[in-house]
C-alpha cells in the first residue's frame, strides 16, 4: 500500500512540475515499500540521497519558472524551500550518523512535508504561471 497516492488534487497545472511532484511521491513510496518488506537498511541511504537530490533539482525548476513569470511570491516560496531542505538534511544527517533508522516517523514527516507543500504553497503559483503562459 502506498504511503501517498498521486492524484489530480496535487496538480499545480504545470505538466513539468506535476511530473516532478509525481517522481517525488514515487520515491517516497519506494522507501515506504522497502521498509515494509524489511529491506529499508539495504536501500535507505541511496533512496534518501535520491529523494534529497531530486528535491533540490525540483525546487530549482520551480524557482526558475516562478522567476521567469515574475511570480510575486518567489522570495517567500524560496525561503520555504530552503527551510524544507534544511529539515530534510537534518534527518538525512541523523540517519547517516546512525542516530535514527528509517521508520514511520521519518516517512510520515516526509509524506506530510511533500503533501502539505504541494497542496498549500505550490498551489499558489500554479494559476500565476498558467496566466503567464507556463503550462
Amino acid at each position: 500500500m502506498a504511503l501517498l497516492t498521486w492524484n489530480d488534487r496535487y496538480s499545480v497545472g504545470v505538466k513539468n512540475l506535476d511530473d516532478q511532484h509525481a517522481v517525488l511521491v514515487e520515491t517516497l513510496n519506494e522507501l515506504h515499500e522497502a521498509m515494509m518488506k524489511g529491506k529499508a537498511k539495504e536501500i535507505t541511504g541511496v533512496m534518501l540521497g535520491k529523494l534529497v537530490d531530486y528535491t533540490r533539482v525540483h525546487f530549482s525548476s520551480e524557482e526558475q519558472m516562478m522567476k521567469a513569470a515574475r511570480f510575486p511570491g518567489l522570495a517567500a516560496h524560496r525561503a520555504k524551500h530552503q527551510e524544507l531542505t534544511r529539515q530534510v538534511g537534518e534527518f538525512v544527517g541523523r540517519y547517516e550518523r546512525g542516530e535514527i533508522t528509517l521508520n514511520l516517523q521519518l516517512l510520515n514527516f516526509l509524506r506530510d512535508w511533500l503533501s502539505n507543500h504541494i497542496l498549500k504553497e505550490d498551489q499558489e503559483y500554479g494559476p500565476w504561471l498558467n496566466s503567464h503562459g507556463i503550462r
